[in-house]
């Protein structure tokens, strides 16, 4: 196969085991020959020798069924040319059992993880993987973030500039429906909420701010106590697309119009947003992306130790920032006379 490619056959190693430092020509002439040579690698045999799994694990809560379908998608497009093989661990009500959720991934066998809300963000959990050396890379951590590979965006920005959309419509009087107190997103967007009630000068009626935890059904319910106040907000903000669907479902249910009558806005842009009617103004966060990034940046360090790299030489942090987008579409306008 190294003839047939024209590399050497170090090279040739290191393109089918998707290890870093070989060139996009080389790794694409490695892969050539071997489709030729009707070539499969036995991963089996490879673990064997590298005492590796090649098992990349990837936990989370349990936010949106859209949420979980793009990171586990996300994961799952880097690994599906690659001999490392993805297994889910959902895991529920992580804040109150990290050290739980580290034996688990102890016993999984995973040469690294992917770390989702709330799981990234857990300082036990943390210490229990670097303690067993276990790699790992965090999807939009809010704390420690020089702590393992982190894929970060900024959702106080993100917060604002969705509230602050309601607020240039003319909307003041806006009900918010919070997610999973347990999650550090909850706080850090409705931090950007406030910043944005601040600039516009509008008081925040922290009444009209209801606990719910990213579940269409505890959405629907608080949105019907936010329509139940006298007077009604003329908006509601949502932290999530589930909740901000459910909250359009819970007006539609109360006899009133989105958005003629009141305006939802979410967060996520997951596909329910698309799908909904009229369609949700939203928040885009590029879960599945960072997911890829996070996924292909662990392997990226996997294969750094297997190119044995001498301890003395450190990592250096390894962080992404990816950019929020707000998507307008026709569930705002502005408040009825």
């Amino acid at each position: 196969m190294a003839n047939l490619a024209g590399v050497s056959i170090k090279t040739v190693s290191r393109a089918l085991n998707d290890a870093p430092h070989v060139s996009a020509e080389a790794r694409e002439r490695v892969k050539a020959a071997a489709a030729t040579l009707d070539y499969h690698p036995n991963i089996a045999a490879q673990s064997l020798i590298a005492r590796r799994s090649f098992l990349i694990g990837l936990t989370y809560e349990r936010p949106s069924p859209s949420y979980v379908v793009e990171l586990q998608n996300g994961a799952l497009a880097r690994l599906e040319e690659s001999r490392y093989r993805l297994v889910v661990l959902p895991f529920r009500n992580v804040a109150d059992r990290p050290a739980e959720l580290g034996r688990l991934l102890m016993r999984a066998g995973l040469d690294g993880v992917v770390l989702a809300p709330p799981a990234c963000d857990q300082d036990e959990l943390l210490a229990m993987l670097d303690k067993h050396r276990l790699p790992y890379a965090r999807i939009t951590p809010h704390s420690a973030m020089d702590r393992g590979i982190v894929l970060a965006m900024d959702e106080v920005a993100a917060g604002q500039a969705v509230a602050a959309h309601l607020l240039e419509l003319g909307h003041t009087r806006i009900g918010i429906v919070l997610g999973d107190p347990s999650h550090a997103a909850s706080a850090a967007r409705l931090e950007g909420y406030r910043r944005a009630f601040a600039e516009a000068k509008v008081v925040i009626d922290d009444r009209l701010i209801v606990t719910g935890d990213f579940t269409y059904d505890v959405g629907y319910k608080v949105a019907e106590h936010l329509l139940r106040q006298t007077p009604q907000p003329t908006a509601i903000l949502a932290q999530n697309d589930d909740m901000a669907v459910a909250a359009m479902a819970a007006v539609r249910d109360c006899g009133l119009s989105v958005p003629h009558d009141i305006s939802i806005a979410g967060f996520d842009d997951s596909e329910v947003a698309r799908t909904a009617w009229p369609q949700l103004t939203t928040v885009r966060q590029p879960v599945m992306q960072m997911s890829w990034d996070a996924t292909d940046r662990l392997i990226a360090e996997l294969e750094d130790k297997g190119e044995d790299r001498p301890d003395s030489e450190a990592r250096p942090p390894d962080r992404a920032d990816h950019p929020h987008e707000l998507v307008v579409r026709g569930s705002t306008a502005p408040p009825p006379p």
